[in-house]
């Protein structure tokens, strides 16, 4: 039996992710991207889900596209095609998975999986990772939302010079520049992450997915559609049993006991 190129596991309400091809940097081919795919759509009907924690096996957490896959495709190929197929799917399923998603970044990711990485809701990194775009080294764009996300998260002229120059962003200067949450002992990497996803697994995370779609709306609303639409999600929020639950906790002096419902 083949190994698994990505490896699951489920406890705690927590599904841990892992991508594993670390003999290749965890580098993508389109059987890895396609599990990691059906992962996140196991995440999204799984009831028992109720947090997401994405991290890499060895030294890596991903270099990218393994180029070799592409270039054996010959001259007709399109990489518009990898894009469609494997990342843009990946992306769309981390942002609108109506539950916290948090990336443990173990090592170097470049390219689309540093983009994977940022597109995540919380994003904690080793502080022997590294984070580089890569793109422009081969005349390539960023792409796994590179360009979309990497100027919402540190603005124009970061974002431009992490693709132009092909900046290398150490975990300590992605954390003061807000590209991601926290930078982190390297062996204590999995140790702050675990407990982030236990606390968010804890909590109410059906208002959770109200807030990623608020979140994700945000970006193409303009104020006066946005406020309309937290009128809405907060008037869904308001019928939810956490909400419920949460209202008469406060009232009874006690700790809630969410469910996500």
């Amino acid at each position: 039996m083949s190994e698994k190129l990505v490896e699951t596991s489920l406890s705690d309400a927590i599904l841990t992710v892992s991508l594993n091809r670390p003999k290749k940097l965890n580098s993508f081919i389109e059987p890895m991207a396609k599990e990691l795919q059906q992962a996140l759509a196991e995440a999204k009907t799984n009831e028992d889900v109720r947090c997401v924690l994405i991290t890499g096996n060895g030294k890596a957490f991903s270099a990218g596209q393994d180029l070799p896959e592409v270039v054996d495709k010959g001259d007709d190929y399109e990489l518009g095609d990898t894009v469609r197929k494997s990342y843009n799917p990946i992306i769309k399923a981390i942002r609108h998975l109506e539950k916290p998603v948090v990336c443990a970044v173990n090592g170097t990711a470049a390219g689309a999986g540093a983009n994977l990485a940022f597109a995540c809701d919380i994003v904690l990194a080793s502080d022997e990772a590294v984070f580089v775009q890569s793109f422009s080294k081969i005349g390539l764009i960023p792409d796994s939302g590179g360009t979309f996300l990497l100027p919402r998260l540190v603005g124009l002229q970061r974002a431009n010079a992490m693709y132009l120059l092909d900046e290398k962003i150490s975990p300590e200067k992605a954390e003061e520049i807000g590209l991601i949450y926290k930078s982190v002992e390297a062996d204590r990497l999995m140790e702050e992450a675990i407990p982030i996803c236990q606390k968010l697994a804890s909590m109410p995370t059906k208002g959770f997915g109200f807030y990623k779609r608020a979140i994700n709306q945000s970006l193409s609303n303009n104020l006066d559609e946005h406020l309309e639409l937290e009128a809405d999600l907060q008037t869904e929020a308001g019928q939810t049993h956490d909400y419920q639950e949460g209202v008469q906790a406060f009232l009874e002096k006690r700790k809630p006991k969410f469910e996500g419902k």
